[in-house]
């Protein structure tokens, strides 16, 4: 493999960084918002997942007591 010289690299670096489609601000809100509702929705999940079995725990723990 080829030793490339760091001009060279900087150059390659910037031709592919221009070849990116960078998204618009609209998309990154959008996007922000949809991983944050995402996020509270699995985080509402799992707090419900668990309400539910500590209860379950509970109830059986009371039974052998």
């Amino acid at each position: 493999m080829a030793k490339t010289s760091p001009g060279e690299f900087v150059r390659q670096v910037r031709q592919e960084t221009s070849k990116v489609t960078w998204p618009t601000r609209q998309e990154t809100l959008t996007s922000v918002l949809m991983v944050f509702v995402m996020v509270a929705f699995v985080a509402l999940f799992f707090f419900l997942v668990d309400l539910g079995l500590s209860a379950l725990v509970q109830f059986a723990l009371s039974l052998g007591g």
